[in-house]
């Protein structure tokens, strides 16, 4: 491309103007030398001139190889921007190392043109473990996944969970203030750790207790989203999540997963600026062994 009127711009700037992608991916171009200008290599600070011949060696529309596969899904929100899931239990999110298929991104590229800021996982904004169920906010478009990811650091799109907890919360409500990160000596493990880790915040409150069968049904509000953000830090104040296979007290689980749902999610839409808010039922599985435990009070 040829500049003819958008001179005096950082180069970063006046690309992600023309080719209406996100600044951070332009700036990964220009990094990895697929940007040319006059045949050479510069900075993203560098200012553009009158007649400087711009070249993108890289095409901006890449399409990663996860294969589309035809797998139901329950869309609760979707627009020319952004989609809500409600993804089910036992589901992965992404394709990994061991596990290409049958995921949600492969299910989500059946039907979506997802936005391409990452190729292993298009679309995503944020996750959710495979055995949690609920919400989640998929991008379609780069500046659209740019906007939300800036909403998420930035605490502005509001995440509630319910969880099932072993134990008997005494106390209606409750701040956890610890910072996460890996475990050192299971590194498969997320832990609450002065070492290598980040600030993790989670706000509970108490929805009802089950004293015969000591367990508590909390709402859980997230600050931050680190891995197993809620599971670890019920771990950690000895109240885990019930039936996780990797933090629970008892390792003999079901195959449902650990009793942790996305119920709602609620944020500004970074394009239209209406407010986006959605709530999601709970799985049969959970809301049977609920009803279970009622029946026993």
């Amino acid at each position: 491309m040829i500049v003819e009127n958008d001179c005096n711009k950082r180069l970063d700037q006046f690309l992600s103007n023309e080719l209406d992608i996100s600044r951070s991916k332009v700036q990964k171009l220009i990094k990895d030398g697929q940007v040319l200008v006059n045949g050479k290599v510069e900075n993203s600070n560098y200012i553009v001139k009158l007649n400087d011949n711009i070249e993108v060696n890289k095409d901006t529309n890449e399409v990663s190889d996860i294969l589309p596969e035809d797998i139901p899904l329950d869309i609760v929100y979707e627009d020319q921007y952004l989609l809500i899931v409600n993804k089910a239990s036992g589901m992965v999110v992404h394709p990994a190392a061991g596990n290409f298929s049958h995921t949600l991104v492969n299910a989500l590229l059946y039907k979506y043109n997802l936005s391409n800021n990452d190729p292993l996982r298009p679309g995503i904004v944020h996750r959710i473990d495979k055995d949690t169920s609920g919400l989640m906010v998929v991008a379609k478009d780069d500046k659209t996944h740019e906007l939300l990811s800036e909403m998420i650091k930035e605490k502005k799109v509001e995440r509630i969970y319910i969880a099932l907890v072993e134990g008997i919360i005494m106390h209606d409500t409750g701040d956890i203030d610890a910072p996460i990160g890996r475990d050192i000596i299971n590194r498969q493990k997320m832990a609450v750790t002065a070492l290598n880790s980040k600030d993790a915040f989670t706000h509970f409150r108490v929805l009802k207790r089950y004293k015969n069968a000591n367990k508590t049904l909390i709402e859980c509000k997230l600050d931050t989203g680190r891995t197993h953000q809620i599971r670890v830090h019920m771990e950690y104040i000895g109240h885990p999540v019930y039936n996780d296979p990797v933090y629970g007290k008892n390792k003999k689980t079901t195959s449902f997963g650990q009793f942790l749902h996305s119920k709602s999610i609620r944020f500004i839409h970074p394009i239209t600026h209406e407010e986006i808010y959605k709530e999601a039922m709970l799985p049969k599985e959970f809301q049977d062994y609920l009803d279970e435990l009622d029946s026993t009070i």
